[in-house]
């Protein structure tokens, strides 16, 4: 099986890295954290202009169909470039509403969120929802019934302040049954595979800006990155990505064909990605010393952002759960 990216596919990351790159994300991630959105709304719109969201939404509502490996590569540099925002969630809910259909008004939401006009947080099986104070609507399933939150609860405290957590409460239901369960067991697969390309995206950007510190911060009159400590230390983070980046890329491809196995394609991935991701934001808080604990440092958002990542949408034992079940 080819895990590499094809030219086009290769292209794209670079066409979002550029224009992710120019968008100034620290900013719009602190003016987020603050529950400022329109900066965060604006870049929202360029990135559904880039075709990100329509990965996740049919030919017929307006989306390019469910395209799971271009979605881990769009991820991947959302990811690097630290974007706020319910990004999974939102892709989520297209591939919930896309397999519930007429059911859960999937022709009203699916075009709105392809085309970069609807922020839609998909809380499934948990407390809280991701951004439900910026999010047009917010979708919650619990067992076979999926309802339309009609509020939500105070904010609640996050070790990253760029994800916002708050308790949806009421609603309206929208649909009951057994393909309920099911749309909401794919939208999870989907969510834990875009999660881990963010994740490896993270952590990539986390050992590229470590390197470039231990490179200029010197001791003893040398660079610290000439020690060798520092050198097997920052091996070991880019090592865990490296090994991860194959698993995110054949879960994507698992789940593109429909694979039996890709849930535990996608779960195996997640925690890979995931716990390389913490290792690299461990990583980098240490050779950045007393530096990398500032919140102004612009580096502190992906530092914090490491762990939510590796535990939102199954904690690493959720998924080690979910491949030995298999």
């Amino acid at each position: 099986m080819r895990f590499l990216l094809s030219a086009e596919q290769r292209e794209f990351a670079r066409a979002l890295d550029g224009m992710l790159g120019a968008a100034g994300t620290p900013a719009v991630a602190r003016a987020w954290a603050a529950g400022e959105h329109r900066p965060g709304r604006e870049l929202w719109a360029r990135i559904a202009e880039a075709g990100v969201f329509g990965l996740a939404v049919s030919a017929r509502h307006g989306g390019m169909g469910l395209l799971s490996a271009e979605l881990a590569v769009a991820f991947h540099e959302l990811g690097r470039h630290a974007v706020p925002g319910p990004l999974v969630e939102t892709v989520a809910a297209a591939a919930f509403l896309e397999r519930l259909g007429a059911d859960a008004a999937a022709g009203e939401w699916l075009p709105r969120i392809a085309a970069g006009e609807a922020v839609v947080s998909l809380c499934a099986e948990a407390p809280y929802a991701l951004d439900a104070d910026a999010a047009d609507a917010v979708l919650v399933v619990q067992g076979d019934t999926v309802r339309r939150a009609d509020g939500h609860g105070p904010l609640q405290a996050s070790l990253d302040p760029a994800r916002r957590l708050f308790r949806p409460r009421g609603g309206t239901v929208l649909a009951r049954g057994p393909a309920v369960a099911a749309a909401a067991a794919h939208a999870l697969d989907l969510a834990r595979l875009t999660t881990a390309a963010q994740s490896l995206g993270l952590g990539r950007a986390l050992v590229a800006a470590t390197v470039s510190h231990v490179t200029r911060r010197t001791q003893f009159q040398v660079p610290i990155g000439s020690f060798q400590a520092v050198k097997h230390r920052l091996a070991d983070a880019l090592i865990g990505l490296e090994f991860a980046q194959p698993l995110v890329h054949g879960a994507a491809l698992a789940l593109a064909a429909g694979a039996p196995s890709a849930g535990r394609e996608v779960a195996a991935a997640k925690v890979a990605a995931g716990e390389a991701g913490y290792a690299a934001a461990r990583t980098a808080l240490q050779f950045h010393g007393a530096l990398g604990y500032t919140q102004e440092l612009d580096l502190s958002l992906w530092i914090r952002k490491a762990r939510p990542l590796r535990d939102a949408w199954g904690t690493p034992a959720d998924c080690r759960r979910r491949v030995l079940a298999s």
